[in-house]
């Protein structure tokens, strides 16, 4: 498992703004007072994403009104390439990084053009060559998710986007479920180290479940990169909300991330400063069992190993034993390798 510094926490405001530029920004406001990294948003141009007659998703026909077409859907859920700029600005003027999904590729060609250098890719595009090879090329950091894939699918992206000129090592694969919200049983954390590995790629996760668990788990083993859905509250209308964390609980999630990144450390076993004074109370050290004369052979009958901890280990207790006393030693007086003949 490599060794982690600082994760890189993901925000994903998505479509939750509902097309309200307002609502977008208080959401930023939000999401903003968490030790959050970046705030995320989607871009589209719907009619470059799907086909009038596409359906929606099953559960997006729970969430949205079910007689509103998918190509409606999407459309009220978008900014126009001037509001991203604005939400850019005012995401940067609160201290994070704001990064936006492209859904097509006169999209990725708008993101490059606002400077973005870091993208994602969503789990419905790792099978779209040109995508992938539009990324590879605009690109300097990219993060994959890869919801809905196999194994095969993946390292076929992943291959894709290398044999276009990119480095894998600045590429994070994401292990993903794409149901929203997603059963945490379904959540398989451990493929996702499994395709680090594998990839030789960082890897991440890209949470829907709801709650907090399969996050923090991710980060244990080893995520450089969490994603979660945020909204301010769960009960607006919109497709994700219901799949989405509200900022308390956000903020809270964030906490515990940097509280686990902080524990996971060093793979280096060493004493720590904040325990190093309590090693020699703790430990054993090597005592007379008796009053002992001067002359006499030591046996195991003749010590006993108490605490505190001295010069001489129990675990060096085989040089004492045979030789002989130079010097008397009192009762609980520690055995002092120099009084005792060579």
């Amino acid at each position: 498992m490599p060794e982690i510094s600082r994760v890189l926490v993901i925000a994903e405001i998505g479509v939750n703004h509902n097309g309200d530029l307002e609502l977008a920004k208080h959401m930023i406001d939000a999401a903003a007072t968490s030790d959050v990294d970046i705030i995320k948003f989607q871009t589209a141009v719907p009619e470059l994403v799907q086909i009038e007659t596409a359906p929606k998703a099953k559960y997006q026909t729970t969430t949205t009104d079910a007689d509103e077409s998918a190509m409606d859907m999407i459309a009220s859920l978008q900014f126009r390439y001037d509001e991203f700029r604005d939400l850019k600005d005012y995401v940067e003027s609160r201290g994070k990084q704001f990064l936006s999904t492209a859904f097509d590729l006169e999209s990725l060609e708008f993101l490059s053009s606002l400077g973005l250098t870091l993208f994602k890719i969503p789990s419905g595009e790792i099978t779209n060559l040109p995508y992938l090879r539009s990324i590879a090329r605009l690109a300097e950091d990219i993060i994959l998710s890869t919801g809905m894939g196999t194994m095969e699918e993946v390292t076929a992206a992943v291959d894709a986007i290398v044999a276009a000129g990119f480095s894998r090592e600045h590429l994070t694969v994401l292990q993903c479920n794409t149901a929203y919200p997603s059963p945490i049983s379904d959540t398989n954390l451990l493929a996702m180290v499994a395709m680090g590995k594998e990839l030789g790629v960082k890897f991440g996760y890209s949470d829907h479940t709801q709650g907090s668990s399969a996050s923090i788990a991710a980060v244990a083993l080893g995520a450089t990169v969490i994603e979660k859905h945020f909204t301010t509250d769960t009960t607006l209308p919109g497709p994700d909300q219901h799949a989405s964390m509200e900022p308390e609980a956000f903020a809270a999630l964030v906490t515990s991330i940097r509280e686990v990144e902080s524990a996971l450390g060093s793979s280096k076993k060493a004493i720590t400063d904040s325990e190093r004074e309590n090693r020699p109370i703790a430990r054993r050290g090597v005592y007379a069992s008796r009053d002992l004369p001067a002359g006499e052979a030591i046996t195991m009958a003749d010590i006993v190993c108490l605490r505190p901890e001295t010069e001489l280990s129990p675990m060096d207790i085989d040089a004492v034993l045979g030789r002989k006393l130079t010097s008397p030693v009192g009762k609980h007086t520690p055995i002092d390798l120099d009084k005792l003949s060579p």
